[in-house]
């Protein structure tokens, strides 16, 4: 089993392919702002489903806060541009991952037939470290925004200190 990310530690290099084919480096894409890394089963998961919307909701309290999201699963590129449009989500969706390569970096569940990524999410700081990690062996226990806008704040009111 590949070893879990604990905070502190840098998020592995991960390169991303966004609907029409643009690709990004996480964790640069991320860089200089405090991040949300989010893998889902698929745009078939009702829970997913559920977590991206409610990421897309609370995109105006994480933008005043300075923090950007990207998502990711093994959804092929016609499937994520649908949910994208569906849901209108506003932030970077990733298609076609390799689970055991994800996995591999990152130490996330893989569901073994049919092949995904489970439900996982990294929050990073601005340097690409990870704050906090949430993995999930199924479809619940997922990072919600709510947590991540107060860790965030939580985060920057010590760093002050």
């Amino acid at each position: 089993m590949p070893d879990l990310l604990h905070p502190g530690d840098t998020f592995p290099a991960l390169t991303v392919t966004f609907p029409g084919g643009s690709t990004a480096a996480l964790p640069d894409l991320l860089e200089g702002h405090f991040g949300v890394v989010l893998f889902y089963r698929g745009s078939w998961c009702p829970y997913c489903k559920a977590q991206l919307l409610a990421f897309r909701r609370a995109q105006g309290t994480l933008d005043e806060l300075g923090v950007k999201v990207v998502a990711l699963s093994v959804d092929d590129e016609a499937t994520t541009s649908a949910l994208v449009d569906r849901f209108k989500l506003t932030f970077p969706v990733g298609h076609s991952a390799d689970a055991r390569a994800v996995a591999d970096l990152t130490g996330a569940f893989v569901n073994p037939e049919p092949e995904y990524l489970q439900t996982t999410g990294f929050l990073l700081d601005p340097q690409g470290r990870v704050v906090v990690a949430v993995y999930s062996n199924g479809a619940i226990g997922s990072l919600v925004p709510e947590d991540v806008a107060g860790l965030v704040r939580y985060v920057k009111e010590h760093a002050e200190q």
